[in-house]
């Protein structure tokens, strides 16, 4: 981003150690689902589709499922053209899920955080987020389906 720059971003808890930050535009919906187990499905039946889902936090004691309502969140990921899948989810973990206008002034670069499946992470209000590369989680996925 330049300094000059503001893009909305959705700020994602995925486990009790991850969050990123993707753009708004790259989601397609955010779904709340009734759940009786603590980790959420592994496939999602989504607007007549069924959809992947990953999850990041299934090792950790990172709550899935909201214990009063009994729900949890997952957030649908539109897929690039020609990349073999056309929607994927994510589950959300945790607390902190937001939609915010990034302005580059307001982060911090912190690129001895990056993951490997992140092309970036910057340092936003005391939060390490990553920026995961979602072609490459969108491919992964694709060639998980045609091996299955």
């Amino acid at each position: 981003m330049t300094d000059d720059t503001t893009h909305w971003c959705v700020l994602m808890p995925c486990s009790k150690t991850e969050s990123w930050a993707v753009p708004q535009n790259s989601i397609a919906e955010i779904v709340t689902l009734q759940a009786t187990t603590e980790q959420p499905p592994e496939e999602l039946e989504w607007r007549g589709q069924t959809i992947p889902v990953l999850d990041f936090g299934f090792d950790e004691d990172c709550s899935w499922r909201e214990q009063l309502g009994g729900t949890g969140l997952i957030a649908i990921f539109l897929g690039l053209k020609g990349e073999g899948c056309d929607y994927w989810g994510v589950a959300v973990r945790g607390e902190g899920l937001a939609v915010k206008r990034v302005a580059a002034a307001d982060v911090e670069d912190a690129p001895e955080s990056v993951l490997q499946h992140a092309t970036a992470a910057f340092k936003l209000d005391d939060v390490i987020y990553q920026v995961p590369d979602l072609a490459v989680f969108q491919r992964k996925i694709a060639a998980t389906e045609e091996v299955a």
